[in-house]
């Protein structure tokens, strides 16, 4: 007996009638439908004027491990199943991804119903650079946890999409804009293709000044990348920027080697240069 497919379909992220014709079709039809929310799922079909005809269960994060297991054994089973989460597409910020993996180490089918994203859908609105970017998920809670991420993406140089919760986004916003310097230009899109769709462009203290009465509603956060870096030629500016390095408690040598690799120049160059400063000034 074949195997059955694993459907991965993305639901609307704020207007039911933004769901295709083929979800339509995959809810009334799918001989199992995994569900983020089943509440929301039933009250989706009914929107959609749709009943589901086949076994709904619930796969959330805390149930995704053990979910996954029975779902697998659906598969093999020669049953499809349909995974919908609450909105947007079933891997990204919302279970999905552990089934896939499972799926494909097992050979089973696995194929994707597209349609609404948030991440997309607020990159386009946001009026930032959209030929490159990156999808970073929620921020962590914890200061000293976000203030580490972000120093890991302060040198990013694509568009970044995070998600995040309308309490912490002012401390987010804040968090940017420290290790990203103030001049680094967002836009904060709040309820996208809901009613209250609002989208906020300005530079990350602007967004933080503004956010900080209260925001409400699902927020998707894009952020500018880092502007292309200059590089050192001129000796003595290279020179210059290893003192730098070394006032900070950096070695020579490891002043010499991060200078070099920054600025795509011989270490040789670099250290000749450091020699005939030091040199000029004893």
């Amino acid at each position: 007996m074949s195997t059955g497919t694993l459907i991965l379909a993305a639901a609307p992220i704020g207007r039911a009638d933004d769901a295709s014709p083929r979800l339509r079709a995959a809810l009334a039809e799918a001989p199992v439908i995994a569900a983020e929310d089943t509440r929301r799922l039933r009250r989706l079909a009914a929107d959609l004027g749709v009943a589901p005809a086949g076994r709904i269960v619930s796969y959330y994060d805390q149930n995704e491990r053990s979910r996954a297991v029975e779902l697998l054994g659906d598969l093999r089973d020669g049953r499809d199943v349909l995974v919908v989460t609450d909105a947007g597409m079933p891997g990204v910020s919302d279970p999905g991804y552990r089934l896939v993996v499972e799926a494909v180490a097992a050979d089973v089918p696995v194929t994707v119903l597209p349609g609404p994203s948030a991440v997309t859908t607020a990159l386009v609105l946001s009026g930032l650079p959209t030929d490159r970017f990156c999808f970073e998920g929620f921020l962590p809670r914890k200061a000293g946890e976000r203030a580490a991420r972000l120093a890991e993406l302060a040198e990013e140089p694509r568009t970044m999409v995070f998600f995040e919760a309308p309490h912490r986004l002012t401390a987010s916003l804040e968090a940017l804009a420290a290790a990203f310097g103030p001049a680094r230009r967002a836009a904060v899109c709040r309820e996208l293709t809901k009613t209250y769709e609002e989208v906020r462009r300005a530079p990350l203290p602007e967004l933080a000044a503004w956010s900080a009465d209260g925001v409400r509603g699902e927020i998707t956060l894009v952020v500018e990348g880092a502007p292309p870096r200059e590089t050192l030629s001129d000796p003595a500016d290279l020179a210059e920027a290893v003192l730098t390095r070394e006032r900070v408690g950096l070695s020579r040598k490891e002043a010499i080697a991060e200078i070099a690799k920054e600025n795509k120049v011989p270490k040789k160059i670099v250290y000749d240069a450091v020699l005939k400063a030091v040199h000029r000034t004893s």
